[in-house]
């Protein structure tokens, strides 16, 4: 069969955050259902996913003596953590509307079917298709920052000297040293003038990153560690039908992270919603408003809403969706999808229910 189709809703990338919903099952018109087919149209949920990198830094066990062995001018000398957002996004998926339950009613004898998803909002009705589900996602996440004096090289590199020795002194002095004998060996190695003998290059390898993982493990105790960690949260909210400025959604702590909202020792994440347009309902060549047919196929005309995020007085992530609960309901004659000659298809946006593409198959 040939289809024709016309787009209805342009729509670059649907975005959905529920997996669930994209679970697909058809259901047939047939006697057993009485030739009636039930499904909810859905409403919209704005998802909010932002990822925090959180900064600690303490000092080192020699400080003191960072300028003096190793000419460290500013080793950390004081415990600080912080918290920024690095990253953000916005998307949206459908979740069922328990208000928005309706049944499309066919003639006896047709068999259309309808695609439903997870949440029982429609797919397509008479075709397969259904339109590519996108997400907005974060970018890749750098690599967490390893504290040096958590690796296992770290307690190679701690002599028997310095341990029995009661002198913070004498331990940077112990130490200092024992940095100075392992940037010998490496170089040493690297210049073939070693004693050592690798069976191959691999060996090589390892021998020389234990060499500088335990001169990293040293220096850290003179200058100081810092360590960057990464956590990601998704934050959903669901629009209502007017504008909101500067809802808080999540706050953020520079110890905990992500903390819940009524927690005022976080830092707060606003949500701001401007509503550009509402749903219309069509109207004939009078401007009189259609009216619904009896047992149609309901569907959504969604209005549209642009969304800011802000934090730390800046803002992280914006975008503007359709957004099923500004726009209203309506619906196509039901004979237009049992039609024997040419019967009609449709597709819709999981997130409004809306029609994206409604054609005809010959």
């Amino acid at each position: 069969m040939k289809k024709l189709a016309i787009t209805i809703i342009a729509t670059a990338a649907i975005s959905a955050a529920n997996t669930d919903a994209q679970t697909t099952q058809r259901l047939t018109a047939d006697r057993t259902n009485e030739y009636g087919l039930i499904y909810t149209l859905p409403s919209t949920v704005i998802d909010i996913t932002m990822r925090i990198e959180r900064t600690v830094k303490r000092p080192g066990e020699f400080n003191k003596y960072a300028k003096k062995y190793l000419n460290i001018a500013k080793p950390i000398t004081k415990t600080e953590e912080y918290v920024t957002v690095t990253d953000a996004v916005i998307n949206c998926h459908g979740e069922a509307d328990a208000e928005k339950k309706y049944i499309i009613q066919f003639k006896s004898g047709s068999s259309p079917f309808i695609n439903i998803d997870g949440n029982n909002s429609p797919l397509s009705i008479n075709t397969d298709e259904t339109i590519d589900i996108s997400f907005t996602e974060l970018p890749e996440a750098p690599a967490t920052m390893v504290n040096p004096l958590e690796t296992p090289a770290a307690h190679q590199a701690v002599t028997q000297e310095m341990i029995q020795s009661s002198s913070s002194a004498k331990r940077a002095e112990l130490a200092a040293a024992r940095i100075y004998e392992l940037r010998e060996a490496r170089n040493e190695i690297i210049s073939g003038q070693s004693d050592q003998s690798f069976p191959d290059g691999e060996a090589l390898r390892l021998a020389l990153d234990n060499l500088s993982a335990q001169e990293a493990a040293l220096v850290a105790m003179f200058a100081g560690t810092t360590t960057i960690t990464y956590e990601e949260r998704t934050i959903s909210y669901t629009p209502g039908d007017e504008d909101v400025t500067d809802k808080v959604i999540a706050r953020i702590s520079p110890t905990d992270g992500f903390i819940p909202v009524n927690n005022l020792a976080g830092e707060p994440v606003y949500l701001s919603m401007h509503i550009d347009s509402h749903g219309e309902l069509p109207v004939n060549e009078k401007g009189v408003v259609k009216s619904f047919p009896k047992g149609g196929l309901a569907y959504t005309i969604p209005g549209k809403a642009t969304f800011k995020v802000k934090y730390d007085n800046r803002t992280i992530a914006s975008g503007a969706f359709d957004i099923a609960q500004l726009g209203v309901t309506f619906g196509l004659d039901p004979g237009l999808f049992s039609s024997k000659k040419t019967p009609a298809f449709a597709i819709f946006n999981p997130a409004t229910g809306a029609i994206v593409t409604l054609g005809t198959n010959q």
